[in-house]
């Protein structure tokens, strides 16, 4: 990712590269981006596949980067290829349009409306829409697809399949009448493989007190010979400042502005997105004592990593900047224990309040260690049973190390709870929902403490 000043004359100063490791390759290589009411940048990254278990988290996401770069973290994920989303002007939510899985036929899956929310998972590849399941696809870690379909988030809307939405903006402007302020519109490109051909269009999202009610037709007549052939498809929607739509066609390269009516229309006044709604989600689960702390007293037992010396500085293997290699750690048994949980957090960290790295839960009573470089699916085999949940970052499982570069060294914060019970949760909760379902249930508490540092910035 590149950002440039914009000169005077409407031209671009000298670029500068901020970002050089986002996810790439794969069948949907499109990045979008867009400032949230929150000031920081959000970036829509598609799957590399139809349909298949990512290797990287940050595929098939919205992610949440700073302005400058330097950090970023999974702002939801399980959405295929959300290239257009806007937040709504007069609620501060943000809405998405998603791209469904294709082969399943020409009516399924819908092209996917969705409330976008921090922490969320929005079904792909297993679920789709409200209730449909992808009959090509396995869940890892032997989690049923009715496991996964309980901790998605189903659409709210749906649009003709293989339509392909693409981009999405809240009408805002004073050009169109009253009643179109607060709807949104999105640009369907259109089909590849359906028949009859679906989209090639631009479509208006009605709502009615901030929540969307239906989609009707608006700019349409692209599609000619019975739909076997186009004369236009559809893509980028911007408004200008007189309220007129501007909606670009890649089929022509062309910029189309569409207005309502005769004459020009004044320059719409400036819509602030509320961020209330926006800044609440963000700021949930940080600002509070480590986890240790949060528990009161408790008895302790041996804990520590053949990996490090409690107090010294991790390898770099278990950085983020490195292998992101989860370390070894071991115990002694806690008499009475029918499970255990760990939780790893940053203190130092500048935004999030500890950072969480780390959390892991129902590791069974009979185990004492656990091995160097875990998997990060949600449930492991080896330990059977042993889930893990969302970190920071806003992905399941280990996290390594990745303060900025030329940060003092970060303190991380291993801390392993025994517990006389078997938690009754679903793989992916958070540490905040670990510690409240482990509440009255903890036997002792234990940590060991590492540190890092990242001197030099790597090369990607």
């Amino acid at each position: 990712m590149y950002r440039a000043p914009i000169r005077p004359d409407g031209t671009l100063g000298p670029e500068e590269r901020i970002i050089n490791d986002l996810p790439d390759g794969g069948q949907h290589p499109n990045r979008t981006l867009a400032f949230g009411p929150d000031e920081m940048l959000y970036i829509s990254v598609g799957s590399s596949c139809n349909a298949c278990n990512e290797t990287n988290p940050e595929h098939a996401a919205l992610l949440r980067s700073s302005p400058d770069g330097k950090s970023r973290s999974i702002f939801a994920s399980g959405l295929r290829n959300t290239i257009g989303f806007a937040w709504n002007s007069k609620t501060g939510e943000l809405w998405g349009m998603d791209h469904g899985i294709d082969y399943l036929g020409n009516d399924e899956q819908p092209e996917e409306l969705n409330r976008i929310q921090k922490g969320k998972k929005y079904g792909w590849p297993h679920i789709w829409g409200k209730d449909g399941v992808n009959p090509q696809s396995t869940p890892p870690g032997q989690i049923s697809k009715q496991q996964w379909a309980a901790t998605s988030e189903p659409m709210v809307l749906g649009y003709t399949a293989h339509a392909a939405p693409m981009q999405m903006l809240f009408y805002t402007g004073q050009q169109f009448p009253a009643a179109y302020r607060g709807d949104a519109f999105v640009t369907m490109r259109g089909s590849w493989n359906r028949k009859p051909a679906s989209g090639y269009e631009v479509v208006r999202v009605r709502f009615n007190a901030g929540k969307p009610v239906g989609f009707e037709p608006f700019l349409t007549g692209f599609l000619v010979d019975n739909g076997q052939a186009h004369i236009a498809r559809p893509v980028g929607l911007a408004m200008t400042k007189g309220g007129a739509l501007l909606v670009g066609d890649d089929a022509n390269g062309v910029i189309y502005r569409v207005t309502y009516g005769p004459g020009q229309a004044s320059a719409s006044p400036a819509t602030a997105v509320p961020s209330g709604p926006l800044m609440a989600q963000v700021n949930q689960g940080s600002g509070v004592p480590l986890a240790k702390d949060r528990i009161g007293k408790a008895a302790t037992f041996e804990f520590r990593s053949p990996s490090f010396s409690s107090g010294q500085a991790l390898p770099p293997r278990f950085s983020a900047y490195h292998d992101d290699a989860s370390p070894a750690l071991s115990w002694s048994p806690v008499p009475g224990a029918k499970s255990y949980a760990l939780i790893m957090e940053d203190p130092d960290a500048a935004n999030v309040k500890p950072f969480v790295h780390w959390v892991a839960y129902n590791i069974p009573a009979t185990t004492q260690s656990l091995p160097e470089g875990l998997p990060v699916d949600p449930r492991l085999l080896k330990p059977e049973g042993m889930l893990q949940g969302v970190n920071s970052r806003g992905s399941v499982g280990y996290f390594g190390p990745k303060p900025p570069v030329g940060d003092r060294p970060h303190h991380y914060h291993f801390q392993l709870l025994a517990l006389d019970t078997v938690l009754d949760m679903k793989a992916g909760a958070t540490r905040d929902e670990v510690l409240k379902a482990a509440k009255g249930h903890i036997l002792g508490v234990s940590e060991t403490v590492g540190t890092y540092q990242q001197v030099e910035a790597p090369l990607k």
